[in-house]
């Protein structure tokens, strides 16, 4: 099925003195590299390349990269699956799951992060996905209020969950027919 590629651009104005002019597209093979680096600074869970190109296989639409000029300075990447709902009860339904994103720490704060989930939420949408799932890690404060204000909410926890031994939170949101609002600054 062929996709089609959306690029939006945003000004965010950071501590009120400079502004971020970015852009968010579709994942392309010529990203990988700037990708897997920003995962290995953001993030203690590195993928292999080979996970990053069978994700955006099997789910190009929700694996957007943010830009700063031409710096690649975020991602998301998704993927839809299928299984009992965590929305509705004993429902068997596809489920979008946000499996990483990550901005550079010089650029959060700027709405890069909302921004990418918002789409990636539209695109599972597109996909006929009827909920989305993530896990985040219990002590990362900001990502788990980000993800509150855009309507997730805390299904479980879950123990050990990464390779260090950290908690995970499990957090859904159903989002047929939902319309993902920016959450108030």
């Amino acid at each position: 099925m062929p996709y089609s590629i959306h690029v939006r651009t945003w000004e965010v104005r950071i501590a009120m003195l400079t502004e971020v002019k970015f852009s968010l597209r579709q994942f392309d093979v010529k990203d990988l590299e700037s990708v897997i680096e920003i995962n290995r600074i953001c993030l203690p869970e590195n993928y292999a390349s080979f996970f990053f190109m069978d994700t955006f296989q099997n789910c190009p639409a929700a694996f957007r990269v943010a830009e700063v000029g031409t710096r690649i300075v975020g991602y998301i990447m998704c993927r839809v699956e299928h299984g009992f709902s965590d929305v509705k009860r004993l429902k068997f339904v596809r489920k979008g799951h946000i499996i990483s994103i990550a901005v550079l720490p010089e650029f959060r704060r700027a709405r890069i992060a909302l921004e990418l989930v918002k789409q990636a939420l539209d695109s599972l949408r597109e996909m006929k996905a009827e909920e989305c799932y993530l896990e985040v890690r219990v002590a990362n404060e900001s990502a788990i209020k980000l993800y509150e204000r855009l309507g997730f909410s805390l299904m479980r926890q879950v123990p050990h969950y990464y390779a260090d031994g950290a908690e995970a939170l499990v957090m859904v949101i159903p989002i047929e027919g939902n319309d993902f609002p920016s959450p108030i600054p």
